[in-house]
């Protein structure tokens, strides 16, 4: 199976390094950037093969769209014409459609929109799949083992992926941001930087780990953190008079809102 990554960014980068440490041969994979000195640099780091985007997609079984929204049409008219009809086109940039590639590329090319998240780089992404309306059985199950050599994948309907995006597309940052936060008070309270990092940090993996194993709602296990008149109620009440959660759904409304404009603009 050939694979062919077409965009050196940071996602496309990180799926490919993930590919690699999956097992997937080098001498099957080939990556290809609009920055010659990008593309020639991503291959000879991870050892595969650098190419032109047509030279890429021609005899590519797989080929992963990782390039910016606003780069895919004029990405997609270079290299139309030399995609294999039987090829298996993903498509990882936030807000492009599948019905929007479906018109850009030859008829009847099987198309899969997805979004990962950053966590790919240490292969626990959370990527979400919708189907074109070419895309067979074969290929989406196909779409599906390779994104889940980087992480967990669910599949869903096209019309969610904007709430995807919001969610776990984004949510890596919002988590770093209030790592930082946390990060900065433990500081402020007196802290080395090194020893409120690594506080902050296993303390936000265990939590991520009690809901994953425990499979009780969050709202339950903070609860039981959560004693009358202790620290932690302290805190919670300092949150909520700085309306924290309506921010967090503001702000992921807004991100939501961004995803649907850049489909809009198809």
């Amino acid at each position: 199976m050939t694979i062919a990554i077409l965009g050196a960014g940071v996602m496309g980068s990180t799926l490919l390094a993930a590919f690699v440490r999956a097992g997937h041969d080098r001498a099957d994979i080939v990556i290809s950037d609009k920055m010659p000195a990008r593309t020639q640099e991503v291959a000879e780091l991870h050892g595969v093969r650098a190419a032109t985007a047509v030279e890429a997609v021609v005899g590519a079984d797989i080929v992963v769209l990782a390039v910016k929204p606003q780069d895919m049409g004029a990405l997609v008219t270079e290299f139309r014409d030399h995609v294999e009809e039987h090829a298996l086109v993903l498509s990882i940039a936030a807000g492009i459609s599948t019905d929007f590639l479906e018109r850009h590329l030859p008829e009847g090319i099987s198309v899969v929109r997805v979004m990962p998240n950053t966590p790919a780089l240490v292969d626990e992404a959370m990527s979400a799949l919708a189907r074109g309306r070419h895309c067979s059985d074969e290929h989406l199950a196909a779409a599906e083992g390779l994104l889940a050599t980087v992480g967990r994948v669910i599949t869903l309907d096209e019309v969610h992926m904007d709430a995807v995006t919001a969610i776990s597309g984004s949510g890596p940052a919002y988590i770093f941001y209030v790592v930082e936060a946390m990060i900065e008070a433990g500081v402020l309270l007196g802290l080395p930087r090194a020893t409120a990092t690594e506080l902050v940090v296993q303390t936000l993996y265990g939590a991520a780990t009690m809901i994953r194993e425990t499979g009780q709602h969050p709202t339950v296990l903070r609860e039981q953190v959560s004693s009358p008149g202790g620290t932690s109620v302290a805190a919670l009440r300092a949150l909520e008079d700085h309306k924290v959660r309506a921010a967090f759904l503001t702000a992921m409304e807004a991100a939501a809102r961004r995803s649907a404009e850049l489909s809009a603009s198809d």
